[in-house]
């Protein structure tokens, strides 16, 4: 998996979720979420952006290996095949940093994110 692609999932899986979670279960960053991903160095895309959802504070993605979650006061941590995000969420958006490497070649940058 190129590093953009990578990178691409993760965030979005970082922010990532069902919006059907129970009440009682919720945290204040379940939901949607657009995350945009810049590349500072490295060979990956310059930039990538997905929509993601965040349930009960887990993070998930279809189709990717994700783990990850976010805190009760909105601190991302995300790892995806080999790939590692984190960042601060607050109220209806955060940001935060990435990096990951492709072929043995590093590749880093930030992201933004804004609830849907």
């Amino acid at each position: 998996m190129r590093p953009n692609r990578i990178a691409t999932v993760f965030l979005a899986s970082a922010l990532a979720g069902a919006a059907a979670a129970p009440a009682c279960a919720q945290t204040p960053y379940d939901g949607l979420w657009h995350v945009t991903i810049v590349t500072s160095s490295g060979t990956c895309e310059p930039t990538a952006s997905s929509t993601l959802t965040v349930t009960d504070g887990k993070i998930s993605a279809a189709g990717g290996d994700v783990s990850g979650s976010i805190g009760r006061e909105g601190l991302v941590r995300v790892s995806i095949n080999g790939a590692y995000a984190n960042g601060q969420l607050s109220g209806n958006a955060g940001s935060g940093k990435w990096n990951g490497a492709s072929a043995g070649i590093p590749c880093s940058g930030r992201w933004q994110a804004s609830r849907q």
